[in-house]
């Protein structure tokens, strides 16, 4: 009889459209390979119904693209495990340990909510800035505990991520990544990035997306009024319009911005839970004011 201890139960979620033909079966290849874990994979078909699914991996159709954050959250009330990974459907884990290394720091520390690998481009082996979640993220094979994360690949607590009221399901698409950090630190976890844990996706430009702009500063208005206390509401986004003015020098993403921008003024944004004040002094010294 087997003395060994039992292997850490994750439930994957990934979701498609059908439109990575050649992507999207790698990536379940590389997922069910996984070794060290209870795996249980759900696919949710965001507005279609899953093509391409291996023996044993169950399904979820959708009758319309509600979007990212709140296809995910489908997924994770339809699969079982302690612990959830998010992973797209063109990444691939390289390694067959990849989920168990993971899940061993969630549980070695209770306190963390979140592990993040170091996303890397496949060919090239770049890690984009925007995938390293932190700041001074020139030198992305640094660990440490982060105060947001890159929510295409990533391992959340089951138990945190419930309490924290999962992803914003109104955001459709940018910035949910942020909003689930910070309600997770809010009660009192934090997140960890192990880039000595790689996992491989293509680098893309979010500015693909037609809805790019409008959502990226629709969402960031959204991200301020729902987790922010008052006062740091104005210097949030003031710190974003200055960023936002340096890198985008188009006139007509400009424009696009601005109209996200008035939008997430105008618009619900759904439930406010401002964080505590403790939580604002927690995520400074971890590196991250959330006035960034």
């Amino acid at each position: 009889m087997s003395t060994g201890a039992p292997h850490p139960s994750i439930g994957a979620v990934v979701l498609t459209m059908n439109d990575r033909p050649d992507e999207f079966p790698s990536a379940l290849a590389s997922l069910l390979a996984q070794q060290g874990v209870d795996l249980d994979v759900v696919v949710v078909g965001n507005g279609c119904h899953p093509e391409q699914i291996p023996e044993g991996v169950r399904t979820v159709a959708l009758p319309e693209n509600i979007g990212i954050p709140a296809g995910r959250n489908v997924g994770a009330e339809n699969v079982k495990g302690e612990f959830v990974f998010f992973f797209d459907n063109d990444a691939q884990l390289p390694d067959h340990d990849t989920l168990a290394r993971l899940a061993a720091e969630l549980q070695r520390d209770h306190q963390l909510a979140y592990v993040q690998p170091r996303i890397a481009d496949p060919h090239t082996g770049t890690t984009l800035r925007r995938w390293v979640p932190r700041l001074r993220a020139a030198d992305a094979t640094r660990p440490g505990i982060v105060t947001v994360m890159a929510e295409g690949v990533v391992l959340v607590r089951r138990s945190a991520f419930a309490l924290a009221g999962g992803w914003p399901d109104g955001f459709f698409l940018f910035h949910e990544g942020i909003d689930l950090a910070w309600r997770l630190w809010n009660h009192g976890h934090t997140g960890l990035y192990t880039p000595d844990v790689i996992v491989h996706h293509p680098a893309t430009n979010p500015a693909r997306h037609t809805r790019f702009y409008r959502l990226n500063a629709r969402n960031r208005v959204w991200l301020a009024r729902r987790n922010l206390p008052r006062i740091l509401i104005p210097l949030n986004l003031a710190t974003w319009w200055l960023v936002t003015l340096w890198r985008f020098r188009e006139r007509e993403a400009l424009r696009t911005s601005l109209a996200g921008f008035l939008e997430g003024l105008r618009t619900d944004c759904g439930t406010r839970s401002p964080m505590s004040w403790r939580t604002v002094a927690r995520l400074t010294c971890a590196g991250r004011p959330p006035v960034f």
